[in-house]
């Protein structure tokens, strides 16, 4: 019997040092996890940025897709951004020599269309004012100038087929670099999608302006 009570103990002494063991890697498997990279989380409206780690902020992501003040500027942009976009093409049709670049235009005139509407939606359906103060074009990326743009008016023919498609394919690698910012920036999936679309169409554009050069 004093045998198999020395057993019985030291069988719980080993139980108890394997659970404490377990209760010990608990906090390292935690840091470890939450030791990459920080990211900075641009606040709600009015609301000041945050620092969270990879992690949390893929946590955050996932639970929760409230637009912050990215979505909210990006959508704002994209409508005065996709407005000019669809001035410069209205242009097209009294103008252009080119039978490639009318049908460009057109494509172009289809897709940003309804993608205005559609943000428009967005920040009413959130609650955000979507005729907010017009932003400086410098602020944007991509923007023609208003001397650009009355250059274009004036022109005629294979002059005015040469500087559209300069001018748009500037325009479009400006609306690239916005749709990307806030991929990294947003936090809102409707606004990614949307972002999404954008890179998609007009990488593609891109390619197919450079090719009527």
């Amino acid at each position: 019997m004093p045998i198999r009570r020395a057993s019985l103990a030291a069988a719980a002494a080993l139980a108890l040092a394997l659970t404490l063991a377990g209760c010990d890697s608990g906090p390292d498997t935690k840091s470890g996890a939450a030791s990459g990279p920080s990211v900075i989380a641009p606040g709600k409206p009015g609301e000041a940025n945050r620092t969270l780690s990879a992690q949390d902020a893929a946590e955050q992501r996932a639970e929760d897709d409230t637009p912050n003040s990215a979505d909210v500027a990006y959508a704002r942009m994209m409508i005065e951004h996709h407005t000019q976009a669809l001035e410069m093409t209205e242009l097209v049709p009294d103008r252009a020599e080119s039978a490639d670049v009318k049908r460009l235009a057109l494509r172009i005139s289809a897709a940003q269309g309804p993608e205005i509407e559609a943000m428009e939606g967005w920040l009413r359906t959130n609650g955000e004012d979507e005729t907010s103060e017009k932003h400086e074009h410098a602020a944007m990326p991509g923007m023609a100038t208003e001397a650009q743009l009355t250059t274009l008016r004036a022109a005629r023919g294979k002059a005015f087929d040469a500087l559209f498609l300069t001018l748009m394919i500037t325009h479009h690698e400006g609306a690239l670099t916005m749709a990307t910012d806030v991929k990294a920036q947003g936090n809102n999936l409707l606004i990614e999608e949307m972002a999404d679309d954008v890179v998609a169409q007009q990488t593609s554009e891109i390619t197919r302006m450079r090719g009527m050069q």
